[in-house]
């Protein structure tokens, strides 16, 4: 007994949607017929790939995996089918979570750009720490984009091997402030923490699971005598310009997407910060997933930031 590349089709638009009725509606057909699909399937290839509960649909452990082979087989027909049979390639699926960070969206930006495909459906959310976690966890998200330092690190590496997911490098940054270009720190060659006391610290506020272990920002643990905590990336970027505030990251700046009104200064501090992606133990990305990563490595090589190559 072997499956089919219908079956394979089904089975991604379930887990994208994560619910038979739903999944059924989008693909015409029936909820029985659906049903049984999935169920020859599992049946064919000998495991349980979904859980099914009064609540909805989700992947086990074997479906994610699974998943991630299905999506591979389901490209590679795509493509076969677009060079020697002259279709179009069929549409692009890729949802991506991330930290606040300008060379995120630009790599995104970029990865639209080459999709070579007529239509797509992206998701880009900016996302708080735990969130970011649970959309890969739950597949909602194929990787997430966070940070790493030695404060955070061990904590970090424990909740994502509880929830079988994988840290992989990709960068490592010195730590800079964000300021407005009118700060009276503007033009200083490298800051201190002590020359940072009497200016607002800005950094994102991560909801319920407000740990500084979640925190963006490295130093968070620091007492700041003036701190406001916000919720996106255009907040922060004016409360730099009309407060004189700074937040502290990897000094990767987007001209394109923060105009030059933004500018970093290296901050004197012994540490560092890893940036990497997140993503299920056993899933295969996409193909559009390492495109993304592809182009993400390409925003970042020209800043002074330690590549790693295993991206």
């Amino acid at each position: 007994m072997s499956f089919s590349l219908q079956q394979l089709k089904y089975f991604t638009e379930i887990a994208r949607i994560g619910s038979i009725n739903q999944a059924a509606e989008a693909l015409y057909i029936t909820q029985p017929s659906l049903s049984k699909s999935m169920k020859d399937l599992e049946e064919t290839v000998g495991s349980t790939l979904f859980k099914r509960t009064s609540k909805g649909i989700s992947l086990t452990q074997d479906g994610t995996e699974f998943l991630g082979y299905a999506r591979q087989v389901l490209e590679q027909s795509d493509l076969l089918e677009s060079r020697w049979l002259n279709k179009q390639p069929s549409r692009r699926l890729c949802a991506i979570s991330t930290q606040h960070y300008a060379f995120a969206v630009n790599a995104f930006v970029n990865m639209v750009k080459k999709t070579e495909s007529s239509e797509y459906e992206y998701t880009l959310r900016e996302a708080r720490t735990y969130e970011i976690i649970e959309d890969v966890k739950a597949l909602r998200s194929e990787l997430g984009v966070l940070y790493k330092n030695n404060y955070n690190g061990q904590v970090i590496d424990k909740i994502l091997r509880e929830n079988r997911l994988v840290f992989h490098p990709l960068f490592v940054a010195k730590p800079h402030v964000f300021v407005s270009s009118t700060n009276p720190l503007a033009n200083r060659e490298f800051v201190t923490l002590e020359d940072l006391e009497g200016y607002p610290r800005l950094s994102y506020e991560q909801g319920e699971h407000n740990s500084f272990y979640f925190s963006e920002e490295i130093l968070s643990t620091i007492y700041a005598k003036k701190d406001i905590k916000v919720g996106d990336r255009a907040t922060i970027f004016n409360l730099m310009i009309g407060l004189n505030g700074y937040t502290i990251s990897t000094g990767i700046v987007s001209s394109d997407l923060n105009g030059d009104n933004i500018i970093s200064i290296p901050l004197a501090v012994e540490d560092q910060i890893e940036i990497g992606w997140i993503s299920q133990k056993s899933a295969l990305l996409s193909l559009q997933a390492q495109l993304y990563l592809d182009e993400l490595k390409t925003v970042v090589a020209p800043y002074d930031v330690e590549l790693h190559d295993d991206i």
